[in-house]
């Protein structure tokens, strides 16, 4: 048994501005050096991922992606290190939430056995 726990950032509006999905897209950005390369391996199309790029760029004031058009090597996009950033400070938060809500669970839940597990339930 476990306890199950969803990360995300809204700003005062409740509008979703950062969480696991724009993560993924710009781990996917990186991965494949395109958006939409990007947008179809997490099953969105590319307005949309551009969109939550946009979105995100005007709450941190800064560029997440460089884009170079043509066929050259240095073509497609890239991400810049602020992108970078924001990603590993995401999954730091997330996996210390995650971490943390684990052992509270366990601490107010299972060591206490008011849930009981099945290696716990006598059959």
């Amino acid at each position: 048994m476990e306890i199950k726990v969803k990360v995300w950032i809204e700003d005062e509006n409740k509008n979703l501005i950062f969480g696991s999905g724009k993560t993924e897209i710009l781990r996917q950005i990186e991965e494949t050096g395109s958006i939409s390369e990007a947008a179809k391996k997490v099953g969105m199309n590319y307005k949309k991922a551009w969109s939550h790029i946009k979105i995100l760029e005007e709450y941190i004031e800064d560029d997440l992606v460089i884009t170079k058009k043509g066929r050259g090597e240095d073509s497609g996009t890239k991400l810049t290190s602020k992108a970078k950033e924001l990603m590993n400070l995401y999954k730091t938060l997330d996996e210390d939430i995650k971490n943390y809500s684990k052992q509270r669970f366990k601490e107010l839940f299972l060591d206490k056995e008011l849930i009981k597990t099945k290696e716990n339930i006598d059959v």
